[in-house]
C-alpha cells in the first residue's frame, strides 16, 4: 500500500482529546461520549449498555455479525484508608503499578471535581540505604494537602474516590506517541479509524459491523463479556496493545520478540480461531502490510478470550500493537504501527463474506 499517511488532523485531534480525557474502569462513560461524537457520522447507530460499553453500528439489519473491538478502561487507584493525619492509602482499579507511583502529581475524582494531590516520598537524605524500602501498594500514600482526615472530607475526598494520573499526549521524535492510556484508548482509536475510511471509500460491506468500545477490560475482561451476550456475533477482530519486548530487563525467551515501529502482532493461541487468523495473515501479506507474531500460552489476557468463549463459540482473532512501558504514564506506540493496524483490520474486514463460518470442517 502506498505510504501516504491513513490519519489526518481530525483523527489526530480527537486522538489527543481521547487520550488526554480520564476514563477509569468503571468510569468510562465521558470518553465513550467524545468516542461516540467522533464516530456518529460514519455509522448508523449505537447501542450502549448498563455498565457503560458502547457499540457503533454500520447495517444493523444484517443478520451476520462482525465486530472489531477494543476497550475504554484506563487503570487507576481508589481511595482506600484517609488517616488521621490526612494522608490518603490506595488500592488499585486495575493493574496499577506501585514501582512508578512516587513524586506523581494525581487527579482525585469528586463529586465536585478534581482534587489535585501528590504522591508523596520520603526524602533520599531520610532513607536508610543499607535497607531501602522499595514503593509497594501497602506503603504509597497521597498528600492532598490537608492536615487531617476532616479536612480531607471536607474537600469531598472519600473512600472509594477514583484516582488518576493527569499526563497528556505527546509526540516524541516524530513519529512516537506517548501518553497514560495508549493501553487501550489506541485500540478505541483504531477501529474508529476504520469506520471513518469504510465511509469515506464508500465501501458496501455484506454484514452488519458492530464497531465495539468495551468497559471494564482491565479488571477482568468483564465489558467484553456483557456486550458479547447482547451482540452474539459471528466473528470477533479484537485489538489492544502488547509488549515491545526490546527494551531493558525484559528476557525474550519467556515474553518473546516484538517490537515498535515493525507492525501488528498477530496471536496464536487456544481462543484464537485459527482459520480468522490465517485470513489476518494473508490479507497482510497480500496487501504488503507489515507484521510480527506472539504465542500466547492459555489465554490471550485479553477480550478476544470473552468474545471466544461466549455464547456457543465465536471465531475470535488479536491484532495486538506493540507498546512500550505498559501500564506506565509513558507508554509508548509507533505511528506507523497504529496505521498499519487500521490498515490490517479494515483489508481483513473486506474479505469477509455473508455467511462465513470458518469452520475445520468446511
Amino acid at each position: 500500500m502506498a505510504s501516504k499517511s491513513i490519519l489526518n488532523k481530525k483523527s489526530l485531534d480527537f486522538l489527543e482529546s481521547y487520550l488526554n480525557n480520564a476514563a477509569p474502569t468503571g468510569y468510562e462513560w465521558d470518553g465513550q461520549k467524545l468516542w461516540m461524537d467522533y464516530l456518529k457520522p460514519y455509522v448508523d447507530e449505537f447501542i450502549t449498555d448498563t455498565y457503560g460499553t458502547a457499540v457503533a453500528v454500520i447495517n444493523p439489519e444484517a443478520k451476520y455479525k462482525v465486530v472489531i473491538e477494543g476497550h475504554a478502561d484506563e487503570i487507576s487507584w481508589y481511595v482506600n484508608y484517609i488517616a488521621d493525619n490526612g494522608l490518603i492509602y490506595v488500592i488499585r482499579n486495575g493493574g496499577s503499578d506501585h514501582q512508578i507511583a512516587p513524586s506523581k502529581i494525581v487527579n482525585v475524582h469528586t463529586k465536585n471535581g478534581i482534587v489535585k494531590g501528590v504522591f508523596g516520598w520520603p526524602a533520599i537524605h531520610t532513607r536508610n540505604k543499607a535497607k531501602e524500602e522499595a514503593p509497594k501498594p501497602d506503603n504509597i500514600f497521597i498528600d492532598i494537602g490537608a492536615k487531617d482526615k476532616e479536612e480531607v472530607e471536607k474537600m469531598g475526598v472519600h473512600v472509594g474516590c477514583v484516582i488518576t494520573y493527569p499526563d497528556t499526549f505527546h509526540i516524541l521524535n516524530d513519529d512516537k506517541f506517548v501518553c497514560r492510556a495508549i493501553d487501550n484508548r489506541a485500540g478505541g482509536f483504531m477501529i474508529a479509524e476504520v469506520a471513518r475510511l469504510l465511509r469515506e471509500n464508500k465501501k458496501k460491506l455484506p454484514f452488519g459491523l458492530y464497531i465495539t468500545n468495551s468497559v471494564q477490560e482491565e479488571i477482568g475482561l468483564r465489558g467484553a463479556q456483557m456486550i458479547a451476550e447482547r451482540i452474539k456475533p459471528d466473528v470477533a477482530i479484537v485489538t489492544d496493545v502488547t509488549h515491545d519486548t526490546t527494551t531493558p530487563m525484559i528476557d525474550m525467551k519467556k515474553q518473546g520478540h516484538a517490537e515498535i515501529g515493525k507492525g501488528p502482532v498477530v496471536a496464536y493461541a487456544p481462543a484464537v480461531q485459527q482459520k480468522l487468523r490465517d485470513r489476518i495473515t494473508e490479507t497482510a501479506e497480500k496487501k504488503e502490510i507489515p507484521f510480527q507474531r506472539a504465542a500466547l500460552s492459555r489465554a490471550t489476557g485479553t477480550d478476544t478470550d470473552a468474545f471466544a468463549y461466549s455464547g456457543s463459540g465465536v471465531a475470535s482473532a488479536l491484532i495486538s500493537l506493540p507498546l512500550r512501558y505498559m501500564h506506565t504514564t509513558v507508554e509508548m506506540v509507533h505511528r506507523e504501527d497504529v496505521e498499519n493496524v487500521i490498515k490490517l483490520i479494515y483489508e481483513t474486514l473486506l474479505t469477509i463474506e455473508d455467511g462465513e463460518t470458518f469452520s475445520y470442517f468446511e
